[in-house]
């Protein structure tokens, strides 16, 4: 399995956010890793064709920008997992689709920019599969971010990232859309993506740069920088742990879980009873499942007994990993 170079290593620990919005970012990027422009894109390029990096550039989050997301899941009969794979692999509207060890053995995550549309959406993956999709909408966030940090030796860890949740209404025009949609892949490797960028849209990299500076301070963009990999990396303990709170508990103790620094993901989602009485769902990563199993633990001991069941469901399988591709409503 090839592992980042030395120059890898570093553009990731540093860049997972903040990547410089200037005329010419990767020289400025470079110099802070004491390297020069072209050397670092290259670098980048090869992150990328390695599988290293899953992707460059914005983080968009698809609520902020007046969309949709959820979380679903289907229990799958073994002779037709593959072809619901690929199905789902081909459904524009799905970001991610994880196997995981449990009756629901797909997981998969819908972005789409209206209410009506990701309804749809689950309406036809219920309808083409004949299967019973069960919607786990975010019904609060507790905490959500994480910074991968890699050693010389070939360590990794996790580094909590605080993320502020930006209230109030955010006006988008059609100039924002656009870079939405021209960047949700990710930024050109040119050594002025922004110019790149902004003759796609029909701006000047000038405005490209202050729009983007607008919306990571609105939330719409979490971050612009690397998105590394983390199975390729070495945590390959990926683990949803999954709580059955009391209901006037839940709240205190989803703060309390999303504090811990082992945590990368944890929200509120409503219960789909008798098959599912989890209310309470963390993301624990770690480099084997060994790792995982006793995050869970330290999670019980906090829970205690506000807790009546849990159970830890394991990814067997990345079934897709493309993040948020879709393009957000237009006003009318």
């Amino acid at each position: 399995m090839p592992m980042p170079s030395p120059l890898g290593r570093a553009f990731i620990n540093q860049f997972q956010g903040g990547f410089p919005l200037c005329d010419r970012p990767f020289e400025e990027a470079a110099l802070a890793l004491g390297t020069d422009e072209a050397t670092l894109i290259t670098a980048v390029q090869g992150l990328l064709e390695a599988g290293i990096l899953t992707r460059f550039g914005p983080l968009w989050d698809a609520e902020r920008l007046g969309g949709r997301f959820t979380l679903a899941a289907m229990a799958v009969p073994e002779p037709d997992f593959e072809g619901v794979a690929r199905l789902l692999e081909a459904s524009t509207e799905v970001a991610h689709n994880y196997r995981r060890d449990h009756e629901l053995n797909m997981w998969f995550v819908l972005a789409t920019p209206t209410e009506q549309a990701l309804q749809a959406a689950l309406r036809r993956i219920q309808s083409v599969t004949g299967l019973s999709v069960y919607d786990f909408p975010k019904l609060k966030e507790y905490h959500l971010g994480f910074w991968l940090h890699l050693d010389e030796d070939g360590g990794i860890g996790l580094r909590r990232v605080e993320r502020e949740r930006p209230t109030g209404a955010l006006v988008l025009d059609a100039l924002d859309l656009a870079l939405v949609e021209a960047t949700q892949a990710g930024l050109p490797l040119d050594p002025q993506p922004y110019e790149v960028v902004a003759l796609e849209v029909g701006s000047d990299a000038q405005t490209v740069q202050e729009r983007l500076r607008r919306l990571l301070a609105a939330g719409a963009a979490r971050r612009i920088g690397a998105v590394p990999n983390h199975y390729r990396l070495g945590l390959k303990g990926n683990g949803m742990t999954v709580w059955d709170i009391d209901e006037a508990q839940v709240d205190a103790l989803g703060e309390r879980i999303g504090a811990l620094d082992c945590v990368s993901h944890c929200y509120r989602r409503p219960p789909h009873l008798p098959l599912w009485p989890y209310n309470l769902f963390a993301m624990v990563h770690g480099r084997d499942r060994a790792e995982v199993t006793a995050a869970a633990t330290q999670i019980e001991a906090l829970v205690g007994t506000h807790c009546r069941d849990h159970r830890v469901l394991f990814s067997e399988a990345i079934l897709k990993k493309t993040g948020l591709r879709f393009a957000p409503a237009r006003a009318a």
